[in-house]
Protein backbone atom coordinates (compact mmCIF):
# COMPACT_ATOMS: atom_id res chain seq x y z
CA UNK A 1 0.00 0.00 0.00
CA UNK A 2 0.97 3.85 -0.59
CA UNK A 3 2.22 5.01 2.69
CA UNK A 4 3.22 8.51 3.52
CA UNK A 5 6.72 8.01 2.81
CA UNK A 6 5.25 7.57 -0.36
CA UNK A 7 3.68 10.68 -0.49
CA UNK A 8 6.84 12.28 0.42
CA UNK A 9 8.89 10.76 -2.69
CA UNK A 10 6.30 12.33 -4.66
CA UNK A 11 6.68 15.42 -3.22
CA UNK A 12 10.50 14.92 -4.07
CA UNK A 13 9.84 14.37 -7.67
CA UNK A 14 8.22 17.45 -8.03
CA UNK A 15 10.72 19.54 -6.23
CA UNK A 16 13.22 18.06 -8.45
CA UNK A 17 11.13 18.66 -11.96
CA UNK A 18 10.00 22.29 -10.39
CA UNK A 19 13.71 23.62 -9.97
CA UNK A 20 14.86 22.65 -13.21
CA UNK A 21 12.19 24.49 -14.61
CA UNK A 22 13.08 27.35 -12.66
CA UNK A 23 16.44 27.54 -14.28
CA UNK A 24 15.42 26.38 -17.22
CA UNK A 25 16.83 28.36 -20.39
CA UNK A 26 13.21 28.66 -21.43
CA UNK A 27 10.34 28.29 -19.10
CA UNK A 28 7.75 28.30 -21.61
CA UNK A 29 9.05 25.13 -23.57
CA UNK A 30 8.83 22.72 -21.22
CA UNK A 31 8.64 19.19 -22.62
CA UNK A 32 5.81 17.67 -20.79
CA UNK A 33 5.54 14.58 -23.41
CA UNK A 34 9.07 13.59 -22.69
CA UNK A 35 8.99 14.08 -18.76
CA UNK A 36 5.59 12.38 -18.42
CA UNK A 37 7.28 9.78 -20.43
CA UNK A 38 10.60 9.75 -18.31
CA UNK A 39 8.36 9.32 -15.35
CA UNK A 40 6.34 6.67 -16.60
CA UNK A 41 9.23 4.43 -18.23
CA UNK A 42 11.25 4.66 -14.81
CA UNK A 43 8.40 3.46 -12.94
CA UNK A 44 7.25 0.92 -15.52
CA UNK A 45 11.11 -0.65 -15.27
CA UNK A 46 11.18 -0.64 -12.06
CA UNK A 47 7.52 -2.64 -11.31
CA UNK A 48 8.53 -5.14 -14.26
CA UNK A 49 12.22 -5.74 -12.32
CA UNK A 50 10.50 -6.45 -9.15
CA UNK A 51 6.90 -6.32 -9.51
CA UNK A 52 5.98 -9.03 -11.77
CA UNK A 53 5.87 -12.57 -10.75
CA UNK A 54 8.73 -14.49 -10.82
CA UNK A 55 10.95 -11.52 -10.34
CA UNK A 56 12.69 -13.27 -7.32
CA UNK A 57 14.00 -15.82 -9.30
CA UNK A 58 15.54 -13.13 -11.75
CA UNK A 59 16.83 -11.05 -9.13
CA UNK A 60 18.55 -14.15 -7.67
CA UNK A 61 20.06 -15.18 -11.27
CA UNK A 62 21.46 -11.69 -10.89
CA UNK A 63 22.75 -11.91 -7.78
CA UNK A 64 24.36 -15.40 -8.88
CA UNK A 65 25.60 -14.07 -12.13
CA UNK A 66 27.65 -10.78 -9.83
CA UNK A 67 28.59 -13.10 -7.08
CA UNK A 68 30.23 -15.66 -9.58
CA UNK A 69 32.27 -12.90 -11.33
CA UNK A 70 33.82 -11.58 -7.74
CA UNK A 71 34.45 -15.47 -6.78
CA UNK A 72 36.20 -15.67 -10.87
CA UNK A 73 37.95 -12.13 -10.29
CA UNK A 74 39.40 -13.28 -6.69
CA UNK A 75 41.00 -16.22 -7.83
CA UNK A 76 43.06 -14.02 -10.65
CA UNK A 77 43.38 -11.47 -8.40
CA UNK A 78 44.61 -14.03 -5.69
CA UNK A 79 47.12 -15.79 -7.86
CA UNK A 80 48.77 -11.81 -8.32
CA UNK A 81 49.00 -10.16 -4.85
CA UNK A 82 48.45 -13.82 -2.91
CA UNK A 83 47.35 -13.03 0.70
CA UNK A 84 46.78 -9.47 0.24
CA UNK A 85 42.73 -10.45 -1.07
CA UNK A 86 42.00 -11.14 1.97
CA UNK A 87 40.12 -14.62 0.62
CA UNK A 88 41.08 -18.18 0.04
CA UNK A 89 43.64 -19.99 1.62
CA UNK A 90 46.42 -17.81 2.77
CA UNK A 91 49.94 -18.70 2.71
CA UNK A 92 50.40 -17.94 6.33
CA UNK A 93 47.45 -17.08 9.31
CA UNK A 94 46.63 -13.18 9.41
CA UNK A 95 45.74 -11.30 12.26
CA UNK A 96 41.69 -10.84 10.73
CA UNK A 97 39.19 -13.20 9.32
CA UNK A 98 38.25 -10.85 6.62
CA UNK A 99 40.33 -8.26 4.88
CA UNK A 100 38.94 -6.02 2.55
CA UNK A 101 41.23 -3.62 0.56
CA UNK A 102 39.84 -1.39 -2.04
CA UNK A 103 42.16 -2.24 -4.28
CA UNK A 104 42.05 -5.70 -4.91
CA UNK A 105 38.50 -6.39 -4.15
CA UNK A 106 36.66 -4.01 -6.18
CA UNK A 107 39.03 -2.30 -8.60
CA UNK A 108 40.05 -6.16 -10.01
CA UNK A 109 36.20 -6.33 -10.95
CA UNK A 110 36.13 -3.54 -13.47
CA UNK A 111 38.96 -4.75 -15.36
CA UNK A 112 36.74 -8.06 -15.15
CA UNK A 113 33.09 -6.39 -16.33
CA UNK A 114 35.71 -4.38 -18.68
CA UNK A 115 37.09 -6.94 -20.69
CA UNK A 116 33.41 -9.17 -20.69
CA UNK A 117 31.60 -5.93 -21.98
CA UNK A 118 33.93 -5.68 -25.07
CA UNK A 119 33.59 -9.20 -25.83
CA UNK A 120 29.71 -8.83 -25.34
CA UNK A 121 29.83 -5.87 -27.52
CA UNK A 122 31.85 -7.92 -30.59
CA UNK A 123 29.47 -10.77 -30.44
CA UNK A 124 26.79 -8.17 -30.97
CA UNK A 125 24.72 -8.76 -27.64
CA UNK A 126 25.53 -5.51 -25.91
CA UNK A 127 24.64 -4.07 -29.70
CA UNK A 128 21.39 -5.43 -29.62
CA UNK A 129 20.42 -4.43 -25.92
CA UNK A 130 21.62 -0.90 -26.55
CA UNK A 131 19.81 -0.63 -29.87
CA UNK A 132 16.76 -1.73 -28.19
CA UNK A 133 16.79 0.52 -24.94
CA UNK A 134 17.17 3.39 -27.83
CA UNK A 135 14.06 2.70 -29.59
CA UNK A 136 12.30 2.55 -26.34
CA UNK A 137 13.56 5.77 -25.67
CA UNK A 138 12.54 7.15 -29.60
CA UNK A 139 9.30 6.30 -29.37
CA UNK A 140 8.43 7.23 -25.17
CA UNK A 141 10.37 10.25 -24.89
CA UNK A 142 10.92 11.34 -28.71
CA UNK A 143 14.32 11.55 -28.60
CA UNK A 144 16.27 11.94 -32.30
CA UNK A 145 18.34 8.63 -33.18
CA UNK A 146 21.67 9.80 -32.40
CA UNK A 147 20.65 11.33 -29.13
CA UNK A 148 18.48 8.04 -28.19
CA UNK A 149 21.60 5.66 -29.05
CA UNK A 150 24.32 7.39 -26.93
CA UNK A 151 21.88 7.33 -23.76
CA UNK A 152 20.87 3.62 -24.24
CA UNK A 153 24.92 3.32 -24.89
CA UNK A 154 25.40 5.10 -21.34
CA UNK A 155 23.71 2.31 -19.39
CA UNK A 156 26.37 -0.25 -19.76
CA UNK A 157 28.85 1.84 -20.96
CA UNK A 158 31.31 4.67 -19.12
CA UNK A 159 30.32 8.28 -19.79
CA UNK A 160 33.38 8.67 -22.58
CA UNK A 161 33.44 5.05 -23.71
CA UNK A 162 29.20 5.89 -25.11
CA UNK A 163 30.17 9.02 -27.16
CA UNK A 164 32.63 7.20 -28.98
CA UNK A 165 29.44 4.68 -29.96
CA UNK A 166 28.20 8.22 -31.67
CA UNK A 167 31.57 10.26 -32.42
CA UNK A 168 30.59 10.30 -35.74
CA UNK A 169 27.18 12.64 -35.20
CA UNK A 170 28.85 14.02 -32.25
CA UNK A 171 29.64 17.46 -34.03
CA UNK A 172 26.10 17.57 -35.62
CA UNK A 173 24.40 17.60 -32.40
CA UNK A 174 22.26 20.22 -31.16
CA UNK A 175 23.13 22.71 -27.75
CA UNK A 176 20.34 20.40 -26.10
CA UNK A 177 21.02 17.24 -27.41
CA UNK A 178 25.21 17.67 -26.28
CA UNK A 179 23.69 18.61 -22.94
CA UNK A 180 21.65 15.49 -22.33
CA UNK A 181 24.58 13.79 -23.57
CA UNK A 182 26.59 14.99 -20.98
CA UNK A 183 23.63 15.18 -18.09
CA UNK A 184 22.83 11.21 -18.61
CA UNK A 185 26.70 9.93 -18.43
CA UNK A 186 26.86 11.69 -15.23
CA UNK A 187 23.70 10.57 -13.92
CA UNK A 188 24.55 6.97 -15.17
CA UNK A 189 27.34 4.56 -14.31
CA UNK A 190 29.33 2.14 -16.18
CA UNK A 191 28.94 -1.58 -16.61
CA UNK A 192 31.74 -1.93 -15.34
CA UNK A 193 31.47 -0.06 -11.56
CA UNK A 194 27.79 -2.05 -11.00
CA UNK A 195 29.05 -5.08 -10.17
CA UNK A 196 31.63 -3.19 -7.83
CA UNK A 197 28.86 -1.23 -6.14
CA UNK A 198 27.24 -4.48 -6.04
CA UNK A 199 29.47 -6.53 -4.21
CA UNK A 200 29.85 -3.32 -1.63
CA UNK A 201 26.68 -3.75 -0.75
CA UNK A 202 26.15 -7.45 -1.04
CA UNK A 203 26.11 -8.04 2.50
CA UNK A 204 23.89 -5.31 3.87
CA UNK A 205 21.17 -4.90 1.06
CA UNK A 206 18.67 -7.77 -0.01
CA UNK A 207 18.99 -7.83 -4.34
CA UNK A 208 21.97 -5.08 -4.06
CA UNK A 209 22.65 -6.41 -7.57
CA UNK A 210 19.60 -5.76 -9.00
CA UNK A 211 18.59 -1.92 -7.38
CA UNK A 212 22.45 -1.55 -8.89
CA UNK A 213 21.16 -2.85 -12.38
CA UNK A 214 17.54 -0.86 -12.22
CA UNK A 215 19.23 2.21 -10.66
CA UNK A 216 21.77 2.93 -13.77
CA UNK A 217 18.65 2.11 -16.19
CA UNK A 218 16.10 4.17 -14.44
CA UNK A 219 18.65 6.82 -14.34
CA UNK A 220 18.87 7.57 -18.23
CA UNK A 221 15.44 8.84 -19.04
CA UNK A 222 15.56 10.57 -15.71
CA UNK A 223 18.60 12.73 -16.83
CA UNK A 224 16.70 12.74 -20.19
CA UNK A 225 13.61 14.28 -18.66
CA UNK A 226 15.89 17.19 -16.33
CA UNK A 227 18.52 18.24 -19.42
CA UNK A 228 15.29 19.11 -21.64
CA UNK A 229 13.88 20.85 -18.79
CA UNK A 230 17.13 22.89 -18.37
CA UNK A 231 17.94 23.47 -21.69
CA UNK A 232 15.07 22.59 -24.12
CA UNK A 233 15.21 21.68 -27.60
CA UNK A 234 14.54 25.03 -30.71
CA UNK A 235 11.64 24.48 -32.52
CA UNK A 236 12.90 23.56 -35.89
CA UNK A 237 15.85 21.54 -34.33
CA UNK A 238 15.49 17.79 -34.78
CA UNK A 239 17.91 15.11 -33.58
CA UNK A 240 20.12 13.79 -35.73
CA UNK A 241 19.63 10.42 -37.20
CA UNK A 242 21.88 7.54 -36.62
CA UNK A 243 22.57 3.94 -37.94
CA UNK A 244 23.84 1.06 -35.18
CA UNK A 245 27.15 0.51 -36.91
CA UNK A 246 29.12 2.26 -34.36
CA UNK A 247 32.83 3.37 -35.30
CA UNK A 248 33.58 1.24 -32.09
CA UNK A 249 34.87 -2.38 -33.58
CA UNK A 250 36.95 -4.89 -32.16
CA UNK A 251 39.00 -7.54 -34.99
CA UNK A 252 38.39 -10.50 -33.14
CA UNK A 253 37.10 -12.12 -29.69
CA UNK A 254 40.90 -12.18 -28.13
CA UNK A 255 40.86 -8.45 -29.62
CA UNK A 256 38.29 -7.43 -27.75
CA UNK A 257 39.23 -9.06 -24.72
CA UNK A 258 43.20 -7.76 -24.71
CA UNK A 259 41.42 -3.93 -25.71
CA UNK A 260 38.90 -4.38 -23.31
CA UNK A 261 41.36 -5.10 -20.47
CA UNK A 262 43.24 -2.16 -21.04
CA UNK A 263 40.51 0.23 -20.88
CA UNK A 264 39.25 -1.09 -18.05
CA UNK A 265 42.95 -0.57 -16.61
CA UNK A 266 42.53 3.22 -17.89
CA UNK A 267 39.53 3.16 -15.71
CA UNK A 268 41.02 1.30 -13.00
CA UNK A 269 43.97 3.96 -12.46
CA UNK A 270 41.35 6.79 -13.11
CA UNK A 271 38.94 5.79 -10.40
CA UNK A 272 42.18 5.20 -7.88
CA UNK A 273 43.90 8.84 -8.74
CA UNK A 274 40.33 10.72 -8.39
CA UNK A 275 39.97 9.18 -4.85
CA UNK A 276 43.56 9.37 -3.95
CA UNK A 277 43.17 13.17 -4.42
CA UNK A 278 39.86 14.24 -3.87
CA UNK A 279 39.84 12.33 -0.37
CA UNK A 280 43.32 14.07 0.13
CA UNK A 281 41.85 17.40 -0.96
CA UNK A 282 38.45 16.74 1.68
CA UNK A 283 40.71 15.67 4.26
CA UNK A 284 42.80 18.89 3.88
CA UNK A 285 39.63 20.76 4.54
CA UNK A 286 39.11 18.91 7.41
CA UNK A 287 42.19 19.83 8.57
CA UNK A 288 41.60 23.32 8.00
CA UNK A 289 38.20 23.81 9.84
CA UNK A 290 38.55 21.18 12.40
CA UNK A 291 39.41 24.28 14.71
CA UNK A 292 35.78 24.65 14.87
CA UNK A 293 33.77 22.48 17.64
CA UNK A 294 30.17 21.88 16.91
CA UNK A 295 28.01 19.90 19.33
CA UNK A 296 31.21 18.98 21.17
CA UNK A 297 32.87 17.59 17.48
CA UNK A 298 35.40 19.46 14.88
CA UNK A 299 33.50 20.49 12.24
CA UNK A 300 34.10 18.72 9.02
CA UNK A 301 33.49 19.30 4.78
CA UNK A 302 31.29 15.97 5.14
CA UNK A 303 28.98 17.13 8.31
CA UNK A 304 28.74 20.45 6.23
CA UNK A 305 27.28 19.08 3.48
CA UNK A 306 25.12 16.36 5.19
CA UNK A 307 23.09 19.45 6.61
CA UNK A 308 22.63 20.68 3.90
CA UNK A 309 21.45 17.42 2.21
CA UNK A 310 19.49 16.35 4.82
CA UNK A 311 15.96 18.14 3.12
CA UNK A 312 16.99 17.03 -0.23
CA UNK A 313 17.42 13.17 1.14
CA UNK A 314 14.23 13.25 3.02
CA UNK A 315 12.29 14.39 -0.20
CA UNK A 316 13.52 11.49 -1.76
CA UNK A 317 11.48 9.45 0.72
CA UNK A 318 14.18 9.17 3.58
CA UNK A 319 12.29 9.52 7.27
CA UNK A 320 13.77 12.44 8.66
CA UNK A 321 15.25 10.61 11.78
CA UNK A 322 17.91 9.47 8.95
CA UNK A 323 17.91 11.93 6.54
CA UNK A 324 20.80 13.24 8.34
CA UNK A 325 22.65 10.50 8.09
CA UNK A 326 21.92 9.91 3.90
CA UNK A 327 22.67 13.74 3.50
CA UNK A 328 25.69 12.62 4.47
CA UNK A 329 26.23 10.14 2.08
CA UNK A 330 25.21 12.50 -0.68
CA UNK A 331 27.75 14.96 0.46
CA UNK A 332 30.70 12.30 0.43
CA UNK A 333 29.17 11.76 -3.71
CA UNK A 334 29.21 14.63 -4.30
CA UNK A 335 33.11 15.27 -3.56
CA UNK A 336 34.50 11.98 -3.05
CA UNK A 337 32.57 9.73 -5.63
CA UNK A 338 30.01 7.19 -5.83
CA UNK A 339 32.66 4.64 -4.83
CA UNK A 340 33.34 6.40 -1.65
CA UNK A 341 29.98 6.76 -0.51
CA UNK A 342 28.94 3.30 -1.24
CA UNK A 343 31.59 2.17 0.63
CA UNK A 344 30.12 4.48 3.76
CA UNK A 345 27.14 3.01 2.81
CA UNK A 346 28.08 -0.62 3.16
CA UNK A 347 29.73 0.08 6.47
CA UNK A 348 26.49 1.28 8.09
CA UNK A 349 25.38 -2.05 10.09
CA UNK A 350 22.53 -3.19 8.72
CA UNK A 351 20.65 -2.53 12.20
CA UNK A 352 21.60 1.25 12.32
CA UNK A 353 19.48 1.56 8.53
CA UNK A 354 16.22 0.70 7.97
CA UNK A 355 16.02 -1.53 4.68
CA UNK A 356 14.35 1.68 2.92
CA UNK A 357 16.76 4.37 3.58
CA UNK A 358 19.80 1.69 2.19
CA UNK A 359 17.55 0.74 -0.95
CA UNK A 360 16.71 4.66 -1.85
CA UNK A 361 20.20 5.85 -0.96
CA UNK A 362 21.23 2.83 -3.35
CA UNK A 363 19.37 4.64 -6.18
CA UNK A 364 20.51 8.29 -5.14
CA UNK A 365 24.16 7.20 -5.08
CA UNK A 366 24.44 5.22 -8.50
CA UNK A 367 25.65 8.18 -10.91
CA UNK A 368 28.98 10.03 -11.89
CA UNK A 369 28.07 13.02 -10.73
CA UNK A 370 30.52 14.19 -8.46
CA UNK A 371 33.10 16.86 -8.63
CA UNK A 372 35.98 14.77 -10.00
CA UNK A 373 33.53 13.57 -13.00
CA UNK A 374 33.39 17.18 -14.53
CA UNK A 375 37.13 17.27 -15.39
CA UNK A 376 36.79 13.71 -16.62
CA UNK A 377 33.84 14.84 -18.86
CA UNK A 378 35.55 17.89 -19.81
CA UNK A 379 38.93 16.16 -21.35
CA UNK A 380 36.75 13.09 -22.83
CA UNK A 381 34.71 15.26 -25.08
CA UNK A 382 37.44 17.35 -25.91
CA UNK A 383 38.89 14.96 -27.30
CA UNK A 384 36.42 13.56 -29.39
CA UNK A 385 34.99 16.98 -30.30
CA UNK A 386 37.60 19.90 -30.09
CA UNK A 387 35.56 22.17 -32.02
CA UNK A 388 32.99 22.06 -29.18
CA UNK A 389 35.25 22.15 -25.93
CA UNK A 390 33.77 25.89 -25.14
CA UNK A 391 30.44 24.71 -25.16
CA UNK A 392 31.09 21.90 -22.97
CA UNK A 393 33.10 23.97 -20.14
CA UNK A 394 30.42 26.06 -20.44
CA UNK A 395 27.46 23.37 -19.58
CA UNK A 396 29.17 21.04 -17.58
CA UNK A 397 28.91 22.24 -13.84
CA UNK A 398 24.88 22.78 -15.30
CA UNK A 399 25.30 19.27 -16.27
CA UNK A 400 26.83 18.01 -12.84
CA UNK A 401 23.46 20.04 -10.99
CA UNK A 402 21.02 17.77 -13.73
CA UNK A 403 23.01 14.70 -12.92
CA UNK A 404 22.88 14.52 -9.36
CA UNK A 405 19.32 15.88 -9.43
CA UNK A 406 18.83 12.56 -12.12
CA UNK A 407 19.67 10.28 -9.10
CA UNK A 408 17.58 11.68 -6.55
CA UNK A 409 14.51 11.59 -9.15
CA UNK A 410 15.44 8.15 -9.58
CA UNK A 411 15.27 7.79 -5.85
CA UNK A 412 12.20 9.16 -5.64
CA UNK A 413 10.45 7.12 -8.38
CA UNK A 414 11.15 4.16 -6.12
CA UNK A 415 10.40 5.77 -3.23
CA UNK A 416 7.04 6.33 -4.29
CA UNK A 417 5.97 2.59 -5.27
CA UNK A 418 3.77 1.07 -2.94
CA UNK A 419 6.23 -1.62 -0.24
CA UNK A 420 5.07 -4.45 -1.56
CA UNK A 421 6.84 -4.27 -4.70
CA UNK A 422 9.75 -4.91 -3.18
Amino acid sequence: MFSLLSLQSLLGLAVIVGVCWLLSENRTAFPWRLTLGAVLVQAALVLMVFGLPGADHVLGAITGAVDGLDQATQAGTQFIFGYLVGTGPQPYETTTDSIFVFAFRVLPLILVISALSALLWHWRVLKWLIRGFGFLFQRTMGLGGASALAVAANIFLGMIESPIVIRAYLDKLTRSELFLLMVVGLATVAGSTMVAYATILGGVLPNAAGHVLVASIISAPAGVALARILIPEREAQSGVAADYDSGLKYDSSIDAIVKGTADGLMVVLNISAVLIVFVALVALVNIMIGWIIVGGDPLTLERMLGWMFTPVAWLSGVPWSEAGQAGWLLGVKLTQTEFKAFIELGNIPAGDMSERTRMLMTYALCGFANVGSVGITVTGLSVLVPDRREEVLGMVWKALFAGFLATLMSASIVGAMPASVF
